[in-house]
């Protein structure tokens, strides 16, 4: 039983199956609703189900994380937002290595099956089978970032919101993210006439890092009277900072790329030769939430949608 957001951490760390996914979403109703708050439940693409907290009919502000988990990997899902270099290169790099084991694997089998008409088959069948693994294979068990720092920001600010701000603003989980952002495209085309209006805030691991960076869709940089508005909630909290990153194209991939004017809220740490870089999501190393970081967020967003 859920008494405060945080516990998401341990009562809920995998949120993969069917059954995990149902448990976890009985259980943040009944939060919800404890809160004051009507919560409801959307069926979409694949069987995706969203879950809805507020009124997204009222809402001027949706505050939106993923809830599910994704697959372990051997290899981290590495991103360095504003250094494209090293971030497709990267993934490009990881890609190349599944070529290089699928073709291994099938000259190595067809040798020792002496079936050498069948390689190709069987390096297409194992290259495949690795993009398979990391989509739908065994679930992560440590998932304190991604996404669980998301899940439990939200819920703290659902949880502190002032009774008087509460019509403008909704809060939505999504599901699927991690297969494609599944979820959150089929919230957009069941809303999409209050989507064209709202500003969507997307947390999606925002607990590891000291660098808290907001990336606005490229609509949003385009009403200056919004943007402006988000970047009054940033500054400097200690050695942490709240950022706006108004110039330059950077990568953040996750739900927001669904909506015409949303944010999308990230952290990271920072190296000279990367610049700011995300490492340890989809491994078993994703073990740090720093609530320090949902204290901030909680604060923050809360002084935007009161202002």
């Amino acid at each position: 039983m859920l008494t405060n957001a945080i516990d998401v951490l341990e009562q809920f760390p995998v949120r993969k199956t069917k059954l995990q996914k149902q448990n976890f979403r009985n259980e943040v109703r009944r939060y919800a609703q404890n809160l004051g708050y009507s919560v409801t439940e959307e069926q979409g693409s694949l069987g995706t189900k969203n879950v809805i907290i507020g009124n997204p009919e009222t809402a001027e502000y949706v505050i939106t994380a993923h809830y599910d988990t994704p697959a372990r990997m051997f290899l981290p899902n590495f991103i360095t937002p504003c250094n494209l270099a090293i971030y497709f290169g990267y993934h490009f790099a990881v890609v190349f290595l599944f070529l290089v084991v699928s073709i291994a694997a099938g000259l190595g089998i067809c040798a020792l099956l002496n079936l050498p008409q069948l390689r190709f088959s069987i390096m297409y069948l194992v290259y495949m089978g690795l993009f398979g693994f990391m989509m739908f294979g065994p679930a992560n068990p440590n998932n304190a970032n991604d996404n669980t720092s998301g899940v439990v920001t939200l819920l703290e600010i659902a949880s502190s919101m002032p009774q008087i701000h509460r019509d403008k603003v909704c809060f939505v989980l999504f599901d699927l993210e991690e297969l494609g952002l599944v979820g959150s495209a089929s919230y957009r085309r069941m809303h999409k006439s209050q989507t064209e209006k709202q500003i969507i805030l997307n947390l999606d691991c925002v607990g590891d890092g000291n660098e808290i960076v907001m990336f606005p869709s490229k609509k949003l940089c385009n009403r200056p009277v919004k943007l402006n508005k988000i970047e009054n909630i940033t500054g400097k909290f200690g050695k942490k900072v709240l950022q706006l990153h108004r110039k330059g194209v950077a990568v953040c991939p996750s739900d927001h790329k669904n909506f015409p004017y949303a944010v999308g809220i990230m952290a990271f740490h920072r190296k000279k030769a990367l610049g700011l870089y995300c490492d340890r999501i989809h491994t078993q190393r994703d073990v740090h939430l720093d609530l320090t970081n949902v204290n901030i967020l909680r604060a923050a967003l809360i002084t935007l949608i009161s202002q």
